[in-house]
């Protein structure tokens, strides 16, 4: 029986070719993307903008535009109601009154009343947070986000070279911007869930990257004589079935969960797809590139006291091994 093989051995694109196009696109998408988080800003959850979110759940399909009408006549603030997780079941987000929890457990027991009043069957449930603990919530996954991308960077910066700390650097900060952008730009929810998304992303970009930049690495040894152009290509080529095999499995299990998974992990699973189209890309157009835009080449990594035959012997060693 024949292994099925998404990219054939003697596969040979030319990826390079288009390193200049790709790079005036993702400067565009990403000031894009940054410009509308600046301006349109993220439709944060009760999680990092305090509030409370009161899910009631019905015997039947819930009445929701009777649930909105009964609400908005309680004069309780602007509240966004929606389906969670099923047809029976409403999501009601608020925020917090004036007046402290005694105030919010006040407002959360008249839309109970409410609502029971019509709906007997109905049962809730409520989660509050105040506003100090959003505060510390966004401020922790803002930096918690900071430090993982500089700290990949940094390991890579020892792992290799400085010039390819910069590159993963760099893809991390697309990959991310293009994310908050996409959630800026549909409004939907920006909670811890989704945070939790972008620190998976920034691990998935970084393993397809490592795995990418090794290759590379190992080619600058192999091949002392080729251009660094035909290099990249040849070690994007090399690394090409890992990486079609790995990002597809991967979206084809989060498109299953986006299409019959719960509500609850919509804005995970959607996010985290995004990322992992976004990463594959970044891995190829952003990570790649930049070496050139940095002046590698495969006498970037010699030792400077190095004797034309000492380099000789280097290259005959890796050439045997």
């Amino acid at each position: 029986m024949r292994l099925l093989k998404l990219v054939p051995d003697n596969t040979n694109i030319d990826f390079m070719r288009w390193r200049n196009v790709a790079l005036v696109l993702s400067i565009v998408v990403t000031l894009a993307s940054i410009g509308l988080v600046a301006v349109r800003g993220l439709n944060l959850g009760v999680d990092f903008v305090g509030g409370q979110m009161i899910r009631a759940t019905f015997s039947q399909a819930a009445p929701i535009e009777e649930v909105r009408t009964t609400v908005d006549s309680l004069n309780l603030g602007d509240a966004t109601i929606q389906e969670f997780g099923n047809k029976n079941t409403l999501a009601i987000r608020m925020g917090l009154p004036p007046g402290g929890d005694a105030a919010a457990n006040e407002a959360a027991s008249r839309v109970r009343t409410a609502i029971q009043a019509k709906h007997p069957d109905a049962k809730f449930a409520v989660d509050s947070v105040s506003g100090k603990v959003s505060n510390e919530l966004y401020r922790s996954g803002s930096i918690s986000i900071a430090l993982a991308m500089i700290g990949i960077a940094v390991f890579i910066w020892f792992r290799f070279e400085w010039q390819f700390g910069v590159g993963a650097l760099v893809t991390l900060f697309h990959d991310v911007c293009m994310t908050m952008g996409f959630f800026s730009l549909t409004q939907l929810e920006f909670n811890l869930n989704v945070v939790a998304a972008i620190l998976t992303i920034v691990g998935y970009s970084l393993n397809d990257t490592v795995v990418i930049y090794d290759r590379i690495r190992e080619n600058l040894r192999k091949y002392r004589k080729m251009d660094i152009v035909p290099l990249l290509n040849l070690s994007l080529n090399e690394t090409l079935s890992r990486t079609m095999v790995t990002s597809l499995s991967i979206m084809l299990a989060l498109l299953c969960l986006l299409l019959i998974g719960p509500e609850v992990i919509f804005g995970l699973t959607i996010a985290i797809l995004i990322g992992i189209f976004v990463g594959t890309y970044s891995s190829i157009y952003i990570s790649s590139p930049i070496l050139v835009w940095l002046k590698v080449s495969t006498e970037s990594f010699l030792p400077k006291t190095a004797t034309p035959s000492a380099v000789e012997r280097v290259a005959n060693h890796n050439e045997r091994f």
